[in-house]
């Protein structure tokens, strides 16, 4: 590792598995300081075990709902007390159910809309005067090829409308980090195995199944894929890059006949 966030204090949301604990994993190898949570406690804590275990830092608060604005501020609030700031936000975590327009009900709807969308917001909330206190820092949030494309296959209105909101909150955002110093950008990702799409998108008899079929590189993306992208636009070679929303779907999304 080349040492890209070296001194670096490091806010990760959701890093009991999938994309963010590989992120805590490579934030942490490439010299951070990484502070996580996620309401699933036995998978946070396997998190830290292994980054530790891999000679990095990390510290964990866990179970921590973060759709509870008191629990995300005390969270956020201890962390830049006890590492003395913060410079980096990933806001990783998000939870969906996915139906279509006539089967969702509203509960399915503010569901989605709470767990990835409002939690966005209440996080990069608190965190944004720390992030000013520091002069500066990155905050990336996590958009969807479902943000930007609609899908014949996998009926999602839910997921579509939060997903679409938070690449156009990650606008907003930069506007209005751009006078601090803060820079404030978006990943979004197309299909990824990781353990909840294992469960329900990739599983036996899903229409999206052989999905990798009909993306142009062949292959369903890992989530360590999605890390590197994330370490690129928090870090320093991403100085001059905030506004922006960085696809990675393999080509899913570039070509005709679109996403499903």
């Amino acid at each position: 590792m080349t040492g890209r966030l070296t001194g670096k204090v490091a806010l990760i949301t959701g890093t009991a598995g999938g994309q963010g604990r590989a992120a805590a994993l490579l934030f942490a190898a490439e010299g951070a300081t990484v502070v996580g949570t996620d309401v699933d406690a036995t998978g946070a804590a396997e998190t830290v075990d292994l980054v530790w275990a891999a000679g990095g830092r990390m510290t964990s608060t866990h179970p921590l709902d973060l759709g509870d604005e008191p629990g995300v501020r005390r969270w956020v609030d201890e962390a830049a007390a006890a590492h003395g700031g913060i410079d980096i936000l990933y806001n990783n975590a998000g939870a969906t159910r996915f139906a279509p327009l006539t089967e969702t009900g509203y509960d399915d709807w503010s569901f989605t809309l709470r767990n990835e969308l409002d939690i966005v917001f209440l996080v990069t909330k608190h965190a944004w005067p720390h992030l000013i206190s520091r002069g500066g820092g990155a905050v990336l949030l996590v958009g969807s090829t479902a943000g930007i494309t609609g899908s014949m296959t996998n009926h999602r209105i839910a997921h579509t409308a939060s997903k679409g909101g938070v690449v156009a909150m990650t606008k907003q955002l930069a506007a209005e980090g751009a006078p601090h110093g803060i820079r404030v950008n978006c990943v979004s990702p197309g299909m990824i195995r990781t353990p909840a799409t294992e469960h329900d998108l990739l599983a036996e008899g899903h229409p999206m199944r052989d999905i990798a079929a009909h993306i142009p590189l062949g292959r369903v993306g890992a989530p360590e894929e999605i890390a590197r992208c994330a370490l690129f636009l928090l870090g320093g070679d991403a100085s001059y890059v905030t506004g922006a929303n960085l696809v990675a779907d393999g080509g899913w999304s570039a070509v005709l006949p679109g996403a499903w």
